[in-house]
């Protein structure tokens, strides 16, 4: 991945003092002349490969003999394209990215970090261009952070289509359980669309970078007029388990190619399942996922495309390659709310099946890092740290999220409040439940506080909630699960 550095105090940039920046931020002439030389030298030597020392040394000592001479054309179109940006320090809440009067703000909790840096595209991304070109911006803690969130507010960004991540470091003392990492960019929990590969299962696109990305500029979503929740009593429900991608994927569907597998191919099927008498559909996973990820390494699966979704990257934005046509997150998020709508308006709700158990980034042996990991594994996850801090293994698949962690909560109250609020969905069933149920030692309670601040919240307690009471580490409570009388 090519990377532009504009790091507050490197010495590239020999005048800034990140002590006096104030609110401002930005390139003169002569120091973005600077930067354009240095990237264009660094995509110099990133072009003689690394592979053949001996080519790479004698490589370098051709250049030294040429002066490493950069063409003016080449730099002037640098320039050109160069963006000029003004940061102020920003503000620690809402998590995630916001717009505000100064610009677009972004936050990100890390209780363990020793630094920070805001990773930037201004350009789509290219379908199949795993090299995104980005700009980097360093976190000052003494100025960009408030308590363990770290902040800053960039000026006239874009209002849609950039993409953005985080470059994270921290302690690398892994018997603590820190796994940090400042070679990856990270994606935002708090992030609410994802941009990774267009189409499901494009093997073209296997090795994608999901990052986050934004839309202020759409318009809000028009539910109607008359628009109404079914608000089904549970006694009354008929609920029917659905894939949304595999129920229409298949040409047998007799949908247009290019919405099967897709938000808009259930709107089509709902004549078919007012024949079958059902009034609620349950979807399986729709945050997104990584369909391909047994196909990132060599291993007894690389074969298999994980279809059903139980590997959630993400727990605020839905699965982009629902989208129809390959549309993308922006696309993905309103298609969604057609369909929330459509079945709204045909009686039916809309419950989803949600997996806060664990994530995709799978074990200490063969880690998957998208974000939490790298961002503070600590906190996001339930270490041992009686056994060399390795992630203790509930669900199954690697990991088990820190779900009674007061961050961790929040987190997944907030995303659920997301579903319900931006999305309009009817309720929840929440796959391995019991493991909502153990304390940050991994220790059961007979009153967890997650499990608490669901039942009693004013949003969530009125949804539909289904729990499957038991984990893979033998929590089993069938018939005892707390509920607060829900």
């Amino acid at each position: 991945m090519l990377i532009t550095n504009m790091v507050l105090g490197s010495s590239l940039f020999t005048n800034f003092n990140p002590s006096r920046l104030a609110p401002i931020f930005g390139l003169n002439s002569r120091e973005r002349a600077l930067f354009a030389r240095q990237k264009l030298i660094s995509k110099v030597g990133q072009a003689s490969g690394s592979s053949n020392r001996r080519n790479l040394s004698v490589y370098a000592r051709q250049a030294r003999e040429q002066s490493v001479t950069v063409e003016e054309e080449e730099i002037s179109q640098m320039l050109e394209t160069m963006p000029s940006l003004k940061v102020f320090p920003g503000q620690a809440h809402p998590l995630g990215v916001s717009e505000v009067e100064d610009g677009i703000n972004f936050a990100i909790f890390s209780q363990n970090a020793t630094s920070v840096t805001l990773c930037l595209s201004l350009s789509e991304r290219e379908v199949h261009n795993t090299h995104q070109e980005m700009i980097e911006l360093t976190l000052d803690p003494q100025v960009n952070k408030t308590g363990d969130i770290w902040h800053l507010c960039v000026e006239d960004l874009p209002r849609r289509n950039v993409l953005y991540g985080y470059r994270i470091d921290g302690p690398h003392d892994w018997h603590q359980g820190h796994r940090f990492d400042n070679g990856m960019i990270l994606l935002d929990p708090y992030a609410k669309l994802i941009e990774g590969r267009r189409i499901f299962g494009d093997v073209r696109d296997k090795m994608s970078q999901f990052l986050g990305t934004y839309d202020f500029d759409s318009l809000p979503f028009d539910w109607g007029e008359n628009y109404m929740l079914p608000n089904i009593p549970e006694k009354d429900l008929v609920i029917y388990e659905m894939n949304v991608r595999a129920f229409t994927a298949d040409e047998s569907s007799g949908l247009d190619s290019k919405i099967r597998g897709s938000y808009l191919g259930v709107i089509e099927k709902i004549p078919h399942l007012l024949e079958l008498g059902i009034n609620a559909v349950e979807l399986l996973p729709v945050f997104e996922f990584d369909e391909l990820e047994l196909q990132r390494r060599p291993n007894p699966r690389d074969h298999m495309i994980n279809t059903w979704g139980y590997s959630t990257i993400n727990f605020f934005a839905p699965m982009s390659r629902y989208a129809s046509n390959g549309g993308g997150p922006s696309n993905a998020s309103r298609e969604f709310k057609e369909m929330v709508k459509a079945l709204h308006d045909a009686g039916i709700e809309v419950i989803l099946d949600v997996v806060y158990n664990h994530t995709n980034e799978a074990d200490d042996e063969n880690p998957y890092t998208t974000s939490f990991r790298g961002i503070d594994n600590k906190v996001y996850y339930i270490v041992d740290l009686d056994n060399n801090a390795q992630l203790l293994n509930f669900s199954g698949c690697g990991n088990t999220l820190n779900c009674n962690h007061p961050v961790v909560m929040e987190l997944i109250l907030d995303s659920l409040r997301h579903w319900v609020l931006e999305y309009h969905v009817d309720g929840f069933r929440f796959d391995l439940a019991s493991v909502l149920c153990r304390g940050t030692d991994a220790s059961p309670l007979s009153a967890p506080p997650l499990i608490r601040a669901i039942a009693k919240d004013s949003i969530l307690s009125r949804c539909k909630l289904i729990s499957e009471p038991w984990d893979c580490g033998g929590l089993y409570l069938v018939g005892r699960f707390p509920n607060w009388d829900r």
